[in-house]
């Protein structure tokens, strides 16, 4: 079973290309844009799109679409200078690489706790395997499956499931309670609340996981071209991400507990677009910052906001470090700073900043403070009780 479906992987992989060079000729030439829907019913007399069942080659003809329009959604912010640097259109994945497969619901059949999958005319005729049998989990609900999907792993497939989520339960939430949260690197995420409430997610671990990861990669690929790839490389890399996506899992469900008994009907998220780009703190910094998943961390967040209804704001949070918050200081904006703008605090040292009155508070808690304020968030206009930004809790 394993060959057939590493055989329907490389297929569902070299299917990709062929869209996305159908979807780049037809778009950059005719100035029009072609939805999936479209560019599977095109692609149906592809040689390798034949190899697949048709339920399972749609969605990767679909996934081409799909990265199609949200180059094209970005391409108007672009335009009105609102990102930095132009998206780059769908790049094509290397040859000898795999793509999962995924089959929606319809296709499927449940029998004695077992789904029926089918596999096609071509690993009918090459491995005699017409279909094959998996396991369905005992706690999920066969009615609210939508797709399965079939991923390529090191040596292995994972079997995901994708069905409806559970309805949320209402929560009363007051907009002018408000949850402040800033992402770093020892102090993985900082957060204050209009509560009284202060804590931070520590994010040495994840340091340590990502400084191991790296020591292995250099070490197998010592001496090796920079293009150099093996299954112990993808075996290792597979654990990283799991452990990542662990991580991102673990600490937004943190964040989410704080808003949900108190009723915080605010998340206020301090984020510099660019900010691992355009990072200057040196190699070993630089590679600390960019191996830690924030952006992930910051989509799972809105995410979650979303789906309980809690408004989200995203706030750029330059010169929030420099401000004193118990000064209620004026905060500017980037680029747009006086003259004669001066910050009544300063930063004594690493994580402890001092304010115009001799108050020392923690420099993090500070910060996420200041930008609850920049947001204009009601609960954050005034000055903070100091016990807030002196002594968050650390949670790991």
């Amino acid at each position: 079973m394993s060959a057939a479906l590493e055989y329907l992987c490389r297929e569902s992989n070299k299917l990709y290309n062929c869209t996305l060079y159908l979807a780049r000729q037809l778009d950059f030439k005719a100035g029009k844009f072609f939805n999936g829907s479209w560019l599977s019913s095109q692609m149906k007399l592809n040689s390798h799109m034949k190899a697949l069942y048709t339920s399972a080659a749609q969605p990767t003809c679909i996934s081409v679409g799909k990265a199609f329009k949200s180059f094209k959604e970005l391409l108007k912010p672009w335009r009105k200078g609102e990102l930095p640097e132009k998206p780059k259109p769908p790049q094509y994945r290397t040859s000898d690489s795999r793509f999962q497969i995924g089959y929606p619901q319809r296709w499927l059949k449940l029998v004695d706790g077992v789904v029926k999958v089918p596999m096609g005319k071509a690993c009918k005729t090459w491995f005699n395997l017409s279909e094959v049998f998996l396991p369905f989990p005992t706690h999920l609900d066969w009615n609210q499956v939508q797709k399965l999907q079939i991923v390529p792993r090191a040596g292995y497939f994972d079997v995901v499931w994708i069905g409806k989520g559970k309805p949320v339960e209402p929560v009363d939430f007051a907009p002018d309670k408000a949850l402040s949260i800033d992402p770093g690197l020892n102090n993985w995420l900082t957060c204050t609340t209009t509560e009284g409430t202060s804590f931070l997610v520590d994010g040495k671990h994840l340091k340590s996981l990502n400084q191991w990861y790296n020591k292995r990669v250099a070490n197998i690929k010592e001496g090796k071209d920079k293009y150099f790839w093996c299954n112990p490389l993808d075996r290792i890399t597979g654990k990283r991400n799991h452990q990542m996506r662990e991580a991102v899992n673990q600490a937004t469900r943190i964040a989410n507990e704080h808003c949900l008994e108190p009723g915080i009907g605010t998340i206020v998220l301090g984020w510099n677009q660019s900010q691992k780009q355009r990072s200057e703190m040196g190699r070993k910094t630089n590679q600390k910052l960019v191996f830690v998943p924030s952006s992930r961390l910051k989509k799972r967040i809105q995410q979650l906001a979303e789906q309980y209804g809690i408004i989200f704001i995203e706030q750029e949070d330059s010169y929030t470090s420099k401000v004193a918050a118990l000064d209620l200081d004026v905060i500017p904006v980037f680029g747009k700073k006086s003259g004669g703008w001066k910050p009544s605090g300063k930063r004594v040292k690493r994580g402890l900043s001092r304010s115009a009155d001799g108050t020392e508070v923690n420099a993090d808690a500070k910060a996420r403070w200041n930008i609850g304020r920049k947001a204009n968030v009601t609960g954050m206009q005034s000055t903070p009780a100091t016990g807030v930004l002196t002594s968050p809790k650390r949670l790991r």
